[in-house]
């Protein structure tokens, strides 16, 4: 017996185009991901959709991994009316927001990009602490750190994309 795609896979699979690429790029800022994932489609499943998203994250070159990167705003401040963001970044209390904010740029002035993070379930003083920890590292060390945190990110906002839509109980 074959499964049905769920419902918001099948909308996916469906879309056209400009509106999978624009979906996409919600998931992850860079277009020679969006297009490795696109690409596949129709996707049988979410498992084989985000089995896609993971082996496009993982032939990011340098170009499209910084790409990716600066689609993300640093950690203690998200975008402006980005609800993703503030979603994602819910842990952070004020309280930390000045600490994070010097730290991110001290990361910034070491590894020339922004700190990222899967920071959705973290709280704001371990996001602090893996800064913390993480602002040390060599450039190789941290490109594969930064990879696996973004096929992280990748993978939860390609879930949320796709996930079935709730029945309204009423």
């Amino acid at each position: 017996m074959t499964s049905r795609p769920s419902p918001g896979l099948a909308r996916f699979n469906a879309a056209g185009a400009a509106e999978a690429a624009a979906l996409l790029r919600e998931v992850c800022a860079s277009r020679s991901w969006g297009a490795d994932v696109a690409a596949g489609r129709p996707y049988a499943s979410a498992e084989a959709l985000l089995a896609a998203g993971d082996t496009a994250t993982a032939r990011l070159g340098a170009d499209a991994l910084a790409e990716a990167m600066a689609g993300h705003p640093p950690i203690g401040r998200p975008k402006p009316g980005d609800p993703v963001s503030a979603r994602e970044q819910s842990g952070v209390p004020d309280s930390l927001r000045a600490r994070l904010l010097e730290l991110n740029l001290a990361y910034q002035e070491r590894h020339g990009h922004v700190f990222l993070i899967c920071a959705t379930g973290r709280t704001g003083d371990e996001m602090l602490a893996a800064l913390a920890e993480r602002i040390g590292n060599d450039a190789a060390t941290e490109r594969g750190v930064v990879r696996a945190e973004l096929g992280k990110i990748n993978r939860i906002r390609l879930a949320r994309l796709v996930a079935p839509f709730e029945e309204d109980p009423s």
